[in-house]
């Protein structure tokens, strides 16, 4: 049960909203989860280790959970490239519905490609979220063409990305490719499946309504996500990779696959930005504007 789903897509934070949580009876605070990037763990000290112990000081008692994707923290570091992601998803979800300090709602925050798989666990999880999860520039929702240090191998590889990479390369599992639709579709693994660009699945789209917010943070000067708009669920227009589309001149929108036109009507998106490079914000900016939806 996320509360609230802070998710920074490839560089862009997501928050997510559901129904009121339960907060801890004994200091009204509501649970955070995290999950980290690409190349990081759970409890790297100049990371998680440090949103963490922020979140903790500013938010007295809160319970806070830093998913570990894996055994260990090298293991959890390796998986960040090379473990399917559905596998992931699934890891994920198995830790939130057996941790018994979550089943009352919690919020949950992804950062860089953590925050699209957070966007993929709210599809998945039995247990519902309640708040909004927050992701601070993670790999957009729609996927990106020129996604972070993979990119150069992926632009090289593009006709045969999603037919071999994507079983071994964590990033090739989120590549879409604007100039290859409709093998993109035929053969994604992860992303194509959870943005419902096959087909509608009602109890992916039925999870995603009932959550409160889904807030994305776009970072605007990010060197890492191109095209940027991606961290606001945007995406290149069909059949060339220059020109980009907003998420509501999308067909995803307008079709409301995933039922983010009517949370946009009941003002349940939300987007913010900051100035800056991938995931860069100053703990001034992350208190001013992320930690009054954690409260």
């Amino acid at each position: 049960m996320a509360a609230v789903f802070v998710s920074f897509l490839l560089a862009a934070p997501v928050l997510l909203v559901a129904s009121g949580p339960v907060r801890d009876p004994s200091n009204g605070t509501v649970p955070l989860v995290l999950w980290h990037g690409m190349g990081d763990s759970c409890c790297n000290p100049l990371s998680m280790g440090s949103i963490k112990k922020m979140v903790e000081e500013e938010i007295p008692g809160i319970y806070v959970l830093s998913l570990m994707i894996g055994k260990n923290v090298m293991e959890d570091m390796e998986n960040s490239f090379f473990l399917d992601v559905n596998a992931q998803v699934s890891m994920a979800c198995s830790q939130l519905a057996q941790d018994p300090r979550l089943q009352g709602g919690y919020n949950a925050m992804g950062f860089s490609q953590g925050g699209q798989f957070l966007y993929g666990s709210q599809f998945r999880v039995s247990a519902p979220i309640r708040k909004p999860p927050l992701t601070p520039a993670s790999s957009a929702p729609t996927g990106g063409p020129w996604l972070s240090v993979d990119s150069i191998k992926v632009r090289k590889t593009r006709n045969g990305v999603h037919l071999s990479s994507s079983t071994h390369l964590v990033q090739a599992q989120y590549w879409h490719d604007p100039l290859n639709d409709d093998l993109y579709k035929k053969h994604s693994l992860f992303l194509a499946d959870i943005n419902q660009e096959r087909a509608v699945n009602e109890t992916y789209r039925k999870n995603l309504q009932r959550l409160q917010k889904f807030v994305m943070v776009k970072f605007l000067q990010d060197t890492v996500v191109d095209p940027v708009d991606t961290e606001w669920f945007g995406f290149l227009k069909a059949g060339q990779a220059k020109e980009t589309e907003t998420l509501q001149e999308s067909v995803l929108y307008k079709e409301d696959r995933l039922g983010l036109a009517a949370m946009d009507a009941a003002q349940k998106l939300v987007f913010l930005s900051t100035d800056g490079d991938h995931l860069q914000f100053s703990r001034e900016w992350f208190t001013a504007n992320l930690l009054p939806l954690l409260r």
